[in-house]
Formats: C-alpha cells, sequence, structure tokens
C-alpha cells in the first residue's frame, strides 16, 4: 500500500466560490491533478458522454481489451488445460491477495477471489453464525441496518429463518447510515454477528470501521463488513480494525466488468474455526484426490466451492497495475476533492431549485459518491440518460453522483452537474 502523502487539490471554501467561477475551478483542479494522465487508461475517457456511475460499473481499462485478447489467444487457447496447473489453480489467491495488499490493508493469505458478492456473503455470514451459535446457544443475533443494500438484508433475513436465528434491525437515517451509537444500542450479549456497510450504498455515509469493529468485538460479536462501495476508492485497513470478515465487488472501483467475481475476506485466526456451508470440491484439501468425503483445505482455499472464474478474474488486473501505480492515499485524495466540488457545484446552482444534499456534508464522514435529493429525480434521472449523462437513481428521490476517482475529471464533473441543473428545471 502506498505511503506517498496525500496531494493538495487546494481547498475552497463553498460559501466563497461564486457560480461563475466553478468552469475555472474544474480546469485549475484537473490541471494540479496527479492522477489526470491515469484518466487517459479507460475506455470512453475522450467522450462527450458524462459518466456519473463509476461506484455501480466501473469503465474499462483500454489494456483490458489487449489482455482479454492474449488470454483467448495464448493462455486459453495455447495452453488449454495445461493452464489450470501453470497459472490458473492460483489466481484467485493470487489477485485476492493483490487486492488485499492494494486496497483492504490485508496482510496475504486472507483475501480470495471466489464466487458472486451475494453468494460470498451468505457463506461468510452463515459460516459466521454456525460458530457463534456452536461457541454460544444464546448468540442467535444478526444486527444488520435496516438501509443496508437489499442484498444485505435478504440474505439475513434468509439465514435468520433457516438457522433459528433473529434479525436485530437498525434503523438509521437514510442520508447517513449506521454509527458508533446505533450500534452500541443494537448489540448485546445475544449478538452472533453484525453486518456492516463500509460506505452505504445510498448515501455514501463512511462508517468508522476501527470504531465499529471494537464495539462489536466488545459485545462478543463477529463483524461482517460490505466493502463493495469502498474497495479502490477508500482506504480500508482490516488487518489494523481488527476486523473478522469481508466481501465485496470487482466491477464498481476495480474495474473488473459486468458481474466479475467478487472477493472475500477472512481473518486468519478465524481459518480453523469457521465451516463455510457451501462444500465443493475447489475447497478440499486435495482438490484431485475425488476423495469419498469432503475434508476442507486449509486457509483461504476453504472457502472456495466450485470452479474458479478464470475468465472472469483477468480484466481487474489493469486496475489493479493503476492502483499500485496511483496508491490508495492519492485516489481518496482525488475522491474528496471531486465529491467536495460536486457539493460545492450542488450548493451553488441545485439549491435554488430546490435539491438537498441527501449524503453528509463533512467529507471524512462521506465515501465516494454523492446523492441528491429532488422528487423529480427519478424523472430527472431518464432524462439525463437520453443526453449521454449517466448517474444513477435511488429510491427516495435520489441521484446518485458517483465519481470513480482515476477515471473522472472535474471538467466531466462540472458538465454533468450542469445538465442535472437543466433537467430539473425541466422536470421539476
Amino acid at each position: 500500500m502506498s505511503t506517498d502523502p496525500s496531494p493538495d487539490f487546494g481547498s475552497v471554501d463553498r460559501l466563497e466560490v461564486p457560480h461563475h467561477s466553478f468552469a475555472a475551478e474544474a480546469q485549475r483542479l484537473d490541471d494540479t491533478d496527479p492522477l489526470a494522465p491515469h484518466r487517459d487508461a479507460f475506455v470512453g475517457s475522450d467522450s462527450s458522454l458524462v459518466y456519473f456511475d463509476g461506484n455501480s460499473l466501473g469503465r474499462p481499462p483500454r489494456a483490458t481489451a489487449d489482455r482479454l485478447a492474449r488470454f483467448a489467444t495464448e493462455e486459453w487457447g495455447g495452453r488449454l488445460i495445461r493452464g489450470w496447473d501453470e497459472a490458473w489453480m492460483e489466481l484467485p489467491f493470487a489477485i485476492g491477495d493483490r487486492i488485499g495488499a492494494l486496497a483492504l490493508g490485508a496482510a496475504s493469505g486472507q483475501t480470495v477471489i471466489g464466487d458472486s458478492t451475494t453468494v460470498l456473503l451468505y457463506k461468510m455470514l452463515r459460516a459466521a453464525l454456525d460458530a457463534q451459535t456452536n461457541r454460544d446457544p444464546e448468540r442467535i443475533e444478526i444486527v444488520v441496518g435496516r438501509d443496508d443494500f437489499p442484498t444485505d438484508r435478504y440474505l439475513v433475513e434468509g439465514i435468520a429463518a433457516e438457522r433459528g436465528a433473529r434479525v436485530v434491525w437498525i434503523d438509521v437515517d437514510t442520508t447517513r447510515g449506521v454509527d458508533a451509537d446505533l450500534l452500541r444500542a443494537a448489540v448485546g450479549p445475544r449478538t452472533a454477528v453484525v453486518l456492516l456497510s463500509h460506505v452505504s450504498y445510498r448515501s455514501g455515509f463512511l462508517a468508522d470501521g476501527a470504531d465499529l469493529t471494537a464495539i462489536a468485538h466488545r459485545a462478543g460479536a463477529l463483524v461482517l463488513w460490505d466493502l463493495c462501495h469502498s474497495a479502490g476508492s477508500v482506504p480500508v485497513e482490516l488487518d489494523a480494525w481488527g476486523a473478522d470478515l469481508a466481501v465485496g465487488c470487482t466491477y464498481k472501483y476495480l474495474n473488473g466488468g459486468p458481474g466479475s467475481p467478487a472477493f472475500a475476506y477472512v481473518a486468519a485466526r478465524h481459518h480453523a474455526g469457521l465451516t463455510q456451508p457451501v462444500q465443493g470440491w475447489m475447497g478440499a484439501a486435495d482438490v484431485f484426490s475425488m476423495g469419498p468425503q469432503y475434508l476442507p483445505a486449509e486457509g483461504m482455499r476453504r472457502f472456495l466451492s466450485g470452479t474458479p472464474p478464470v475468465l472472469a478474474m483477468i480484466a481487474m488486473q489493469d486496475t489493479l497495475d493503476l492502483l499500485e501505480s496511483a496508491g490508495i492515499a492519492q485516489v481518496r485524495a482525488k475522491s474528496v476533492a471531486l465529491t467536495e466540488f460536486a457539493v460545492r457545484v450542488a450548493d451553488g446552482i441545485l439549491s435554488p431549485l430546490g435539491v438537498r444534499l441527501a449524503s453528509p456534508r463533512d467529507a471524512a464522514e462521506r465515501g465516494g459518491h454523492v446523492t441528491l435529493s429532488h422528487p423529480a429525480m427519478r424523472a430527472v434521472t431518464a432524462r439525463l440518460w437520453k443526453d449521454d449523462v449517466i448517474p444513477d437513481y435511488r429510491d427516495p428521490h435520489g441521484l446518485r453522483i458517483g465519481l470513480s476517482p482515476l477515471s473522472t475529471s472535474f471538467a466531466e464533473t462540472w458538465t454533468g452537474m450542469q445538465a442535472v441543473a437543466e433537467a430539473v428545471r425541466a422536470e421539476g
């Protein structure tokens, strides 16, 4: 992980910037942006399309097209089945360790690429719940925020029904997320597992990973972190937090492509004590023994189930190269600068139109996206898409501005925010 100091993008008080200077400010910020050269690495960065949805699906790096073509002709086409012995069997661990080092603050041997986010969340949550209830039959509660991403909530409800557990819901302000006070009130001697989002999918609220993990641990609970909206954008320090488990996707800020496989982190101290519920041949101690019974492998291999999705792991390697070059500290610095700029522009040209900020105003409590609220935002989003300005819509009335630090410029942000204002005028 890079230890380079964060660059100075220049702090500008939002109350001191006249509206007509936003274009000049965007140009100045782009001119002094140390990450600006990385933008050319992405397909479409030279087009007029404004992309505000990199926190849902990142742009592909240009190098990825060549990588995929080479893989098809040289590795897959040339090596055929030999590829498994030569490299592919270890890819889930090699790429997992690289994500761990560059984006998660995780030492090697604790991160693996596997199934979809949903499947990995299920496996990690079930394993943690079973371990806790086996240790203490009174620990039957799963704690989760009522405004967490639907998959997380649905999985919690399903697993609770399946295992005879109970869900403890944390009610949150939809413009924020789960904080220390809310978590303290929710955990107790019956808590088995806490599922938390590091960055809230709706508001962009950035949780305090170390503080919340410590609160859960003091109650005797394990913590499973959902890192989907932070990995590759916000520094994560799983080992330093004392985190137990984490899952995140790779198609957002890691640019792995549509449906690229997720990653799972399991702290080394838990490897031997967790039994994952989807026992498949790839997680067996001797993969090719084809033995009469399942014996789990040691380490992270035990958390695999089926054949690794090799083709789907290839694309994210180019973004990992860029992330290694830039360093997560500089990525975060630009992310903060982008969202601060977007908030200033929203205050200047959208607030007079009745648009309100539905994300934390303090950058220290905000991840890589900003949500703007107005009753017409669903129609506004549809109008913008037709004009090649691509934000995301989230109920209630939220237009989500996702700003990917490696591929988004300040000028693109300014152009898109002007388009949002025009669409609000037309639809509001």
